[in-house]
């Protein structure tokens, strides 16, 4: 008996590892989503060997070559304090990286978690959160968000909580959907006929079922998050200087727009490579989790 549960855990785990194998072959089946993977690999791999590659610091001033333009010694040229904007960006990377990230993920546990909770009991329950949601989405995000950073006031975490905040009805929105074809299946019948509690039947039988979705927009709105964080720090209201990030640093270069364009094109240029391959990426990973989508 003991070899026996010994062998169907082992299958268990094989095929579980089967199944993430062929899920992530076919996320690079397109080229659109390898060119993705390739460019954000590279971009991650820059940003994570920041010192290595950056080859200073990047809040080391040289007064003596302010605003020089880009050459040799300086790949991307130097902003107004003499800073290196090559490795500010490659450092700016990190946080940019990191905002982006965890502030989706905070949004999809919390979308998720609603939505699971009004799908599932349905009823007041449901009418209550989602109408909570409509007034919540009503704000636009970018408002909600600067609202948010204005009550919290700027800095890492605060902003990543007012990028979290306000994206968290979408994904509630989308979860409660999914939810609402899954609750009439007959495995939830079996689970409560066996007593499973109302949270084993939400978060162990029901949310694995309709996780996919889920992830596809988690995925897809790292590079929205990037982009909104960066509008933050543009108006002051996230990463404060001299902490290196790209919306910080396009703020710093904006009065020198005409005069030295290039403080705004490589941030620029950093934030719409980053949200391109996570584009394209998200495009790979919703066709390999969509079986409608399968070829």
């Amino acid at each position: 008996m003991a070899k026996e549960k010994i062998n169907e855990t082992t299958n268990k785990k094989r095929k579980k590892q089967s199944r993430f194998i062929s899920t992530f072959k076919r996320v690079f089946e397109t080229v659109p989503a390898k060119t993705g993977g390739i460019l954000l690999i590279f971009i991650i791999a820059l940003c994570v060997l920041a010192p290595v590659f950056a080859g200073c610091d990047p809040n080391e001033m040289d007064m003596a070559n302010a605003l020089a333009k880009p050459s040799l010694q300086h790949l991307c040229g130097t902003d107004n304090l003499g800073r290196d904007q090559w490795a500010r960006i490659l450092y700016g990377g990190r946080y940019s990286l990191a905002l982006g990230i965890i502030g989706s993920l905070f949004a999809a546990v919390g979308g998720t978690s609603l939505g699971v909770i009004a799908g599932y009991f349905g009823g007041q329950t449901e009418n209550l959160i989602m109408r909570f949601c409509d007034v919540w989405s009503a704000i636009p995000g970018t408002l909600l968000c600067i609202v948010i950073s204005t009550a919290l006031g700027p800095g890492f975490f605060n902003t990543i909580i007012a990028l979290s905040i306000g994206a968290v009805p979408n994904g509630a929105r989308m979860t409660r959907g999914q939810i609402l074809a899954e609750r009439t299946k007959e495995y939830l019948e079996a689970a409560e006929a066996m007593n499973c509690s109302k949270v084993s039947i939400m978060f162990k039988h029901l949310l694995p079922n309709v996780i996919s979705p889920t992830i596809v927009g988690t995925t897809m709105g790292i590079g929205a998050t990037i982009t909104q964080a960066a509008t933050l720090s543009y108006i002051g209201l996230g990463v404060q200087p001299p902490t290196p990030e790209w919306g910080a640093m396009l703020s710093a270069g904006k009065s020198y727009v005409t005069s030295f364009p290039h403080l705004l094109l490589y941030p620029g240029i950093a934030i719409g490579l980053t949200t391109l391959a996570i584009n394209l990426m998200g495009d790979g990973l919703r066709d390999a989790l969509d079986p409608k989508l399968r070829k």
